[in-house]
């Protein structure tokens, strides 16, 4: 069994578990390509309870499976907790390299951190409930940065608020290398790359198809170069091109 067809059978399991024994279950957080393996597979069938993808907040990168029985709702979930940072004034602020480095270093495992906030002041770092005592009492230090930290309630998560910028372009098509290499700025060749590499999402969704239609409102993940969504599409210009607006 390979790692794509392992993480299928743990999931089934949770879903299984959730309809025979009615209670809630849940995967640890998921990468971008677990995601992305389990959005395809819930879509395709019907669970027989409610699955959704839940990181803590609206737009979280890191997620994981939650499976709801039907006496329950999304309100009644509570398997996440916030490891509130903060750091002592002065000197450079750490990046989030820095506070997954320092968490990795406690032997923390990446499946049980979620999406890591950082401020100016420090970081909102959403954990597993169960390890959050853990790193409660053992997280100290952030690289040689000395920190102080405590536990909230994941609905006292501070989110930051999103800059966004709109960019208008033109493309020949909607398929998905002229929409990438658009968004992001590269040749549509490196694009294609991308694409076939693995490194590109709609919808939280692995494409690998060049030619794949994107519609207005798809979200665009690239892995390590960042997020675009396709806000609009607009008409054509005196060149027969399609106009388009990105928002980044």
């Amino acid at each position: 069994m390979n790692k794509d067809e392992m993480i299928r059978a743990q999931a089934q399991d949770k879903i299984e578990q959730c309809f025979n024994k009615n209670f809630l279950t849940n995967t640890q957080f998921l990468d971008s390509h677990q995601q992305s393996i389990l959005r395809r597979m819930t879509s395709r069938q019907n669970p027989g309870c409610n699955v959704i993808f839940y990181g803590g907040y609206r737009d979280a990168e890191r997620v994981m499976m939650v499976c709801i029985p039907e006496y329950l709702s999304e309100k009644d979930i509570d398997i996440l907790k916030v490891i509130r940072v903060k750091k002592k004034p002065g000197g450079k602020s750490p990046s989030h390299s820095d506070y997954l480095g320092s968490l990795l270093g406690l032997g923390i495992k990446r499946e049980m951190t979620g999406d890591i906030l950082v401020r100016e002041d420090g970081a909102d770092i959403i954990v597993m409930k169960e390890i959050a005592y853990f790193i409660g009492q053992n997280y100290a230090k952030v690289g040689r940065k000395e920190i102080s930290n405590e536990i909230v309630d994941i609905d006292e998560l501070l989110v930051p608020e999103r800059k966004e910028k709109h960019i208008s372009d033109t493309v020949a098509s909607l398929r998905l290398d002229n929409i990438v290499s658009s968004a992001f700025s590269m040749s549509r060749t490196k694009a294609a790359a991308g694409i076939r590499g693995g490194s590109v999402y709609v919808n939280h969704m692995e494409v690998l198809d060049l030619d794949f239609q994107i519609k207005e409102g798809d979200l665009i993940n690239f892995r390590k170069k960042g997020r675009a969504r396709l806000i609009e599409i607009g008409g054509k210009s005196k060149k027969n091109r399609i106009r388009i607006t990105f928002s980044v």
